[in-house]
């Protein structure tokens, strides 16, 4: 209990900073935008790599904004940065400020479906490196005005952390934060080298596969996988302890033509190795269930027209990718 003799000092009010009357140097849409940018980046100097600017530069826009605003936006420490109640609000009506600036330019202009600026992807390894460049290129030369960061991984994306437009996803998408837009199924089958066989004839049932060495590619499988009968919809379960585990579609890949053991990967990266006869389709009759392949961007009230443009062109050429690779 408070003691009654002694005074209660009234809670001091939270202290803001005081406005600047002198006139902002930068631009202030161009400062939400470098501080829009921080956020998203996670710290200055990311912010000053995405930006191609020094991160004094970055520093500096950002007291410049502070001080118009008279609020502190982040907190700072040597290892740590963190947004303010008020920076987190100016964070919000900063991005929705922007988008609709950038409406208002381009109803001015004329030119709202012009894409133009630098979009960020991320796309996994094999898919980024191969299957996927010819979609890409497309896009290029529809959209002059348009730049590309092409940011191979396979892991989750964090969007804001990592100032990423847009993902191309391949499994089940688990965060209900995102769009996911489902563009088409990556067919699945097994296969393994000729001496994987020792001279034993190709399996065409399941069954004959688990005394098989077996390879696993652990995003999707580690030591078990179903088969389905493409005609009757017969499901086999498969158990078995692999010789090699990996994350990687070209090293499981790799490691089936070396003669390692039986692998289940993407039809299309397999499609050469089975023509030439490094590797065997082995149970033909039998896949395993394809995987959904998504387009990923955050919801907002606005998307520019060069995420719109790739999301189009994706969605139509990506299932035909898919089709002349098999």
């Amino acid at each position: 209990m408070p003691n009654p003799s002694k005074p209660v000092r009234p809670r001091a009010p939270q202290r803001r900073m005081p406005p600047s009357t002198a006139p902002v140097t930068a631009d202030r849409l161009e400062l939400m935008q470098t501080f829009i940018r921080i956020v998203e980046a996670g710290s200055l100097s990311s912010a000053a790599a995405q930006m191609g600017t020094t991160q004094p530069t970055v520093s500096r826009r950002l007291q410049a904004l502070e001080r118009s605003l008279g609020l502190r936006l982040l907190q700072r420490s040597t290892h740590a940065m963190k947004l303010t109640e008020d920076g987190a609000r100016c964070y919000e009506r900063a991005k929705e400020l922007l988008a609709n600036w950038e409406m208002f330019e381009a109803g001015l202009r004329g030119a709202s479906d012009e894409p133009e600026g630098t979009l960020r992807v991320v796309v996994p390894h094999a898919f980024g490196q191969q299957l996927l460049v010819e979609p890409l290129t497309d896009y290029l030369n529809r959209h002059a005005r348009v730049s590309v960061e092409w940011l191979l991984h396979d892991r989750a994306v964090d969007f804001i952390a990592d100032g990423i437009d847009c993902a191309i996803h391949v499994g089940e998408v688990q965060d209900p934060s995102v769009v996911a837009i489902r563009v088409a199924e990556v067919p699945r089958i097994v296969a393994a080298a000729p001496q994987v066989l020792a001279g034993l004839p190709v399996p065409s049932h399941p069954d004959e596969l688990a005394r098989l060495p077996w390879l696993s590619l652990r995003t999707f499988y580690r030591n078990e996988i179903s088969l389905t009968h493409v005609a009757t919809g017969e499901v086999q379960p498969i158990v078995f302890h692999p010789r090699l585990s990996t994350d990687s579609l070209y090293a499981i890949r790799s490691a089936a033509v070396k003669g390692l053991g039986v692998c289940v990967a993407s039809a299309w990266v397999l499609h050469e190795d089975l023509v030439s006869g490094r590797l065997v389709h082995l149970v033909p009759g039998w896949r395993a269930a394809p995987l959904p392949m998504y387009l990923l961007y955050p919801y907002a009230r606005f998307h520019p027209a060069r995420l719109r443009r790739f999301v189009e062109l994706m969605r139509e050429t990506i299932p035909a990718a898919l089709a002349v690779a098999l």
